[in-house]
C-alpha cells in the first residue's frame, strides 16, 4: 500500500476521543474519564488521507442524509415537485372518462402563463442580485413598474377603454414591453460607465416620478375608465390571451438559456467588479448583455400578467437557501422551479380547496414583503 493508511475499524477505535462538554454535563462527564472511558464522535467521517486516496473501506458509508446536500439531488426534488404540481393543477376535479376540452384548453393557458412569468422573474431577480451585489434588490426598484403603470395610464388617458377594441392584444404587449425595453436600453447604456449603484438610485428616483405621474392622471380620470384601468395594474393570472404565449415563450426561452450560459460569468461578477475585472471578465460588456436580458425578462413578463413586485425577492431568497450551492449553474434553475411551485401549487389552492376566495398576487405580494421586511432586519443584525 506504499505506506497508506487505510482507514478501517481499528482505526476508528483508536482514534476515538472525548467530545468538549458543557459545565452543566461536567460533574458526570468527570466521573466518566475518572474512570477512563471516551466517548466517540457519532459522526463518521473518513480521515484526509482516505478521502484524498480514495481508499474508503466498509467501516465508512455515506448517510441518506448526506445526498440531500448535493445540488443536483436537490434540484431533481425541487423538478419532480414543480411537476407535481402542474399535473394536480392541470386534472384536479376533471372526469377523464368525459374531458371537456374548452377545460383543458383554459387550464393549459393559465398553467403557460404561470411558469413563464414564474421563470422570468424568478431568474430576472436572481441576475440582477447578483450583478448589484445585494440580495434584497429586486429589477422593479429600477422602475419598470411605474413604467408600466404610467404606459396603461397614459392610453387609458388619451384614448379611452374603447381603444382595445381598435387595436390587437400583440400590438398591446409589444407597445408595453418594448417602451420598457427602450427605457432601460437608454438608461443602462447613459449610466454604463458609472458605479451600479449609481444606476439603480437614478432608476428610484424615475420610478417615483412616474408613479407621481400615473397619480396625476389617476385623480382626473373618468371612473369608467379608472375601474378599467385598476384592474390592469394589478398581476392577473386568469386573463391571458393564448396569442400571447407563443412570442413570450420564445422570448423567455432564449433569453433564460443566455443567462444560464452566462452562469460562470454571474459567478464571477458576484465577487466583485474588482475581482471580476482583475480574473479577466469584460466587465461593461458582460454587464450590459446581463442588463438587458433582465430587462427584456421583466418587460415580458410585466406586459403578460402585470408587475409583480415582491415575488422574485420571495423566490430568490428561498433558492439560495434551498440549492445546496452559490453557483449560478444550480440556483437559476432551483429559483425557476421555486417559482412554478409556488405560482402553480399557490393557484391550485386558491382554486379548488378555497374556492376562488381570495387573489393570488395579493398572498403573494403580502409573503414576499414579510421576506423584504425579514432580509433588512436580519442584514441589519449582521452589520451590528
Amino acid at each position: 500500500m506504499s505506506g497508506r493508511r487505510v482507514y478501517s475499524h481499528e482505526h476508528e477505535e483508536a482514534r476515538a476521543h472525548t467530545v468538549p462538554v458543557s459545565e452543566g454535563e461536567s460533574s458526570s462527564r468527570t466521573q466518566q474519564e475518572s474512570r477512563g472511558r471516551r466517548v466517540r464522535l457519532t459522526k463518521r467521517v473518513p480521515p484526509p488521507d482516505a478521502r484524498q486516496s480514495g481508499e474508503h473501506t466498509r467501516s465508512w458509508r455515506p448517510r441518506p442524509a448526506d445526498y440531500l446536500r448535493k445540488p443536483a439531488v436537490r434540484l431533481s426534488i425541487m423538478v419532480c415537485c414543480a411537476l407535481a404540481c402542474v399535473a394536480v393543477f392541470f386534472l384536479a376535479g376533471l372526469d377523464l372518462g368525459n374531458l371537456n376540452v374548452l377545460v383543458l384548453r383554459m387550464r393549459a393557458t393559465r398553467v403557460a402563463a404561470l411558469v413563464l412569468v414564474g421563470v422570468a422573474v424568478s431568474i430576472s431577480t436572481v441576475a440582477f442580485q447578483t450583478i448589484a451585489e445585494n440580495r434584497i434588490l429586486t429589477p422593479s426598484i429600477m422602475g419598470f413598474d411605474a413604467l408600466y403603470a404610467v404606459v396603461q395610464t397614459t392610453i387609458i388617458f388619451l384614448f379611452g377603454t374603447a381603444y382595445a377594441q381598435h387595436v390587437g392584444v400583440l400590438a398591446q404587449f409589444a407597445l408595453s414591453g418594448g417602451i420598457m425595453v427602450v427605457f432601460a436600453v437608454v438608461l443602462f447604456t447613459s449610466m454604463m460607465r458609472r458605479p451600479i449603484q449609481l444606476m439603480i438610485l437614478i432608476g428610484i428616483v424615475l420610478g417615483t416620478m412616474l408613479r407621481s405621474v400615473s397619480t396625476l392622471l389617476q385623480s382626473i380620470m373618468e371612473p369608467n375608465s379608472l375601474t378599467v384601468l385598476q384592474a390592469q395594474l394589478f398581476a392577473s393570472f386568469g386573463s391571458v390571451d393564448s396569442r400571447l404565449l407563443g412570442v413570450s415563450t420564445m422570448i423567455i426561452c432564449a433569453l433564460g438559456c443566455d443567462l444560464l450560459r452566462r452562469s460562470r460569468v454571474l459567478d464571477v461578477l458576484s465577487l466583485g467588479r474588482e475581482h471580476a475585472i482583475s480574473l479577466g471578465v469584460p466587465y461593461r460588456r458582460a454587464l450590459f448583455g446581463i442588463l438587458v436580458d433582465v430587462a427584456v425578462l421583466v418587460a415580458t413578463s410585466t406586459a403578460l400578467v402585470g408587475p409583480v413586485t415582491f415575488f422574485g425577492l420571495l423566490v430568490s431568497a428561498l433558492a439560495y437557501r434551498l440549492a445546496g450551492s452559490a453557483r449560478h449553474i444550480w440556483v437559476l434553475p432551483a429559483a425557476a422551479c421555486i417559482a412554478v411551485i409556488c405560482l402553480v401549487g399557490g393557484q391550485a389552492i386558491l382554486e379548488f380547496a378555497l374556492g376562488m376566495n381570495g387573489v393570488l398576487s395579493g398572498v403573494i405580494e403580502f409573503v414576499g414583503g414579510i421576506v423584504f421586511i425579514l432580509l433588512i432586519l436580519s442584514h441589519r443584525k449582521r452589520l451590528s
